[in-house]
């Protein structure tokens, strides 16, 4: 069996520096917000090219503490995709505010930046912040977000949960807005061995937000000056990501050339491969193809063995907790919808072997 993903297999490839961080934890003593998330947040935020780092329980948690560290509001509206992981609109409304869903770019599934600026030149009401996805490691059209958000006085959010250490131009993806969400959920290109997220801003004013948000509201201890939530990056976590971040350039280059044989192999079939945008690097925290009649190569592909996912099959606002009440920008979401029913994750991890992906090279170009 060829896996999509396999997380267990980037611990074993670091299992004897993992097990001696997690010994360090637990022989140390201080297992909540201790030294090891305080250097971890200083040496990702440096990572990233940002002044600070707040570590918290999962990405889903960054999202819902950015948008209240910039103070959304029920009457507000908060613009993203809705072909993207739910937890990119469930954040919205955890934060107290109201989505509104615009259509992606079909090229590169992130937000089509001439919808955004149709729609904020004639908004539903007060939008108070977009929310980019980099999704499947590929940076959104922030060229174009940046400039439309500024102009019109709307704060940017980079949902950067599958894009760690995607560039665009000199900078990361996470360095460009006001703040951006990083997930460091096992299979991300920076996976914990268990759930956790963290927040990044260049702004010395939010991150102290952040920072009381994620626990209680403190800014001294048992004294909450707002209202907050508990969502702490644990220690162990934390020394973890510590040990990983060192191999992340190399991870993700090893997924780069993986993305560039699927290229060279798939070339000629009838199956849309992956674009990369001009001027930025793709680290392909999947490597997703459209194919037409894709629910029926999927089965023959499992048939022999061959794990692949669907990200995601059925767009946000179609879900039942979401259907008919969210808000969708004038051009609508056929972009999106055709997306769901065509994409398909390859299997891709940083330890997938060349032959491995030859044989799946072999059963596509015979099934599809």
């Amino acid at each position: 069996m060829i896996p999509q993903a396999d997380p267990r297999a980037g611990y074993l490839a670091q299992r004897r520096e993992i097990d001696a961080a997690i010994a360090r934890v637990l022989e140390g003593g201080r297992y909540i917000l201790g030294e090891e998330v305080a250097g971890f947040e200083r040496a990702f935020a440096d990572y990233i090219g940002v002044g600070h780092g707040v570590g918290v329980g999962s990405g889903t948690d960054a999202l819902v503490l950015a948008l209240r560290a910039i103070g959304v509001g029920p009457e507000d509206y908060v613009a993203t995709v809705s072909h993207t992981a739910v937890a990119s609109v469930a954040a919205i409304e955890l934060a107290g505010a109201r989505p509104l869903l615009i259509d992606i770019d079909p090229a590169n599934f992130t937000l089509d930046a001439a919808e955004l600026a149709r729609v904020l030149a004639s908004p539903p009401g007060r939008i108070a912040a977009v929310v980019p996805v980099h999704l499947y490691g590929q940076p959104a059209d922030l060229d174009a977000i940046l400039p439309l958000a500024r102009r019109h006085g709307v704060r940017v959010i980079e949902d950067c949960a599958q894009s760690h250490g995607a560039r665009l131009g000199a900078g990361r993806t996470g360095s460009f807005g006001d703040l951006a969400a990083f997930s460091f959920y096992p299979t991300k290109n920076l996976g914990a061995l268990g759930d956790g997220g963290m927040a990044v801003t260049g702004d010395d004013a939010l991150a102290e937000r952040l920072r009381a948000l994620r626990e209680y509201g403190w800014r001294e201890r048992y004294v909450s000056d707002v209202p907050g939530a508990n969502s702490r990056l644990d220690e162990l976590q934390a020394a973890v990501l510590r040990v990983k971040l060192g191999r992340l350039e190399s991870c993700n280059a090893r997924r780069a050339a993986l993305a560039a044989a699927y290229d060279r192999g798939l070339a000629g079939l009838d199956l849309g491969l992956p674009a990369r945008r001009a001027g930025a690097s793709h680290v392909f925290h999947q490597y997703v193809i459209r194919a037409p009649a894709r629910d029926a190569l999927r089965q023959r592909l499992a048939a022999r063995g061959i794990g692949t996912t669907i990200h995601y099959p059925v767009p946000v606002h179609l879900q039942p907790a979401y259907r008919g009440r969210l808000a969708i920008g004038p051009a609508g979401l056929g972009e999106s919808e055709r997306a769901a029913r065509e994409v398909l994750s390859l299997p891709l991890y940083p330890e997938l072997g060349d032959e491995a992906l030859a044989a799946v090279v072999a059963a596509l170009r015979e099934l599809a």
